[in-house]
């Protein structure tokens, strides 16, 4: 049973970085502080600088679960057992845009990784991996709404599993390619005149989600998509 009332905590102590107002990560960061006996939490949003006080932080376990922080060398350092990650993509897609990249390469399948955090992001070894299979109508949010739901099943095993053995598992899989970048992603989203019918319509697929969508730019002016139901 995940939490049961009746088993003592597990002495640990525990910094978790996760983003603001996100379901997902409050049923994780509720889990760690059920199971483990101190444990800090701290959210953010995407461009918002980490505190002194994080900064400053030291002890056992750094948990980073959707986080929108690059978690900063010297503070990896500061965990005295391990620094993971629970990265949003198999790893096929280490980086930036995972989704939008396996949804272009037309992946057959997709999953989520835990990973050892290391001075370069989604190079560190691999704690476990799950994956799914991709359907051909998938689009982004269909993709990242089936992610993040196997993401806090494996976050919830992953945390059990140290609870219960204090030790972490290890996978034998390694990330298959290099992180993709910012400078990437952005490219993905440019739609060129020269492009054929096929490639913009990857393109579109792979990168038409909320206020992110695919563009091309003509004369100094930038066209975004807009579909029927907007």
């Amino acid at each position: 049973m995940i939490g049961a009332p009746n088993m003592a905590k597990f002495n640990a102590s525990i910094l978790f970085l996760g983003k603001e107002d996100d379901a997902h990560v409050a049923k994780a960061l509720e889990h760690c502080r059920r199971n483990f006996s101190e444990v800090t939490g701290y959210l953010g949003v995407w461009g918002q600088p980490l505190s002194e006080e994080v900064l400053a932080w030291e002890g056992d376990y750094i948990i980073s679960y959707l986080s929108r922080w690059v978690v900063p060398e010297r503070l990896l350092k500061s965990a005295r057992k391990a620094a993971i990650n629970f990265h949003p993509a198999s790893p096929d897609y280490p980086g930036i845009g995972c989704n939008n990249f396996a949804l272009y390469e037309d992946a057959k399948e997709y999953g989520v990784t835990c990973h050892h955090m290391a001075a370069r992001v989604d190079t560190g070894s691999i704690v476990a991996v799950e994956r799914f299979p991709v359907a051909p109508e998938d689009t982004v949010a269909s993709i990242l709404a089936r992610t993040y739901d196997v993401q806090l099943s494996l976050f919830l095993k992953i945390m059990d599993a140290l609870r219960e053995t204090g030790e972490l598992p290890a996978s034998s899989e390694k990330w298959t390619r290099r992180p993709f970048t910012r400078q990437e992603f952005n490219e993905l989203r440019k739609i060129r005149p020269d492009m054929s019918r096929e490639e913009i319509v990857k393109r579109i697929r792979a990168t038409n989600f909320g206020a992110w969508k695919p563009y091309i730019e003509l004369q100094g002016f930038v066209f975004e998509l807009k579909t029927g139901k907007e």
